[in-house]
């Protein structure tokens, strides 16, 4: 173009004028061309990557879902396992009470069975004592007895002696 002017023909000016209009139609096609194919490869690659975090998306979701469902049984597994052991908790506690008020009872038994027996041994006791009275008692007879009966076997052989008369 700078030679066409330098030239001063009209005809090169307006020749080398439309080639530079057309010149920078197309460098601005081109560039457009250029911007748009860069447009369509960025739209592309975010696509891609919308489409890879769609996806890890989706695998986390999945993942989560799974997890949510593994700690849901292990929470469903948790809860029976403290209702069964809350059962035989209370199972247990109920059988503690019935053992305990089972050995009240018995220690009430127990306890009034020592009684009789100390009262059975008080009176055992009295018995012996009374046995070993009337057993003095019945030796302190005897020999009452004997001595009588020796007194009257004397009183017997004295009346069978002829009477002595005393001077």
């Amino acid at each position: 173009m700078i030679g066409a002017v330098l030239s001063g023909s009209a005809v090169l000016v307006t020749v080398s004028a439309i080639v530079a209009v057309a010149l920078g139609a197309a460098a601005t096609r081109i560039t457009h061309s250029e911007l748009m194919q860069s447009r369509r490869d960025a739209g592309n690659e975010l696509k891609k990557q919308a489409q890879a975090y769609a996806e890890m998306t989706a695998e986390r979701t999945e993942d989560n879902r799974r997890f949510a469902a593994t700690m849901a049984d292990r929470i469903m597994d948790r809860q029976r396992t403290i209702h069964q052991l809350e059962n035989e908790l209370s199972a247990t506690q109920k059988k503690v009470a019935e053992l305990t008020l089972q050995r009240s009872a018995e220690a009430r038994r127990a306890d009034a069975a020592e009684k009789r027996l100390g009262e059975s041994e008080k009176a055992t006791t009295a018995a012996e004592i009374r046995v070993a009275e009337l057993t003095n008692r019945v030796a302190e007879l005897e020999q009452r007895i004997d001595d009588l009966k020796a007194e009257l076997a004397a009183w017997e052989v004295a009346a069978k002696e002829p009477a002595r008369k005393h001077a």
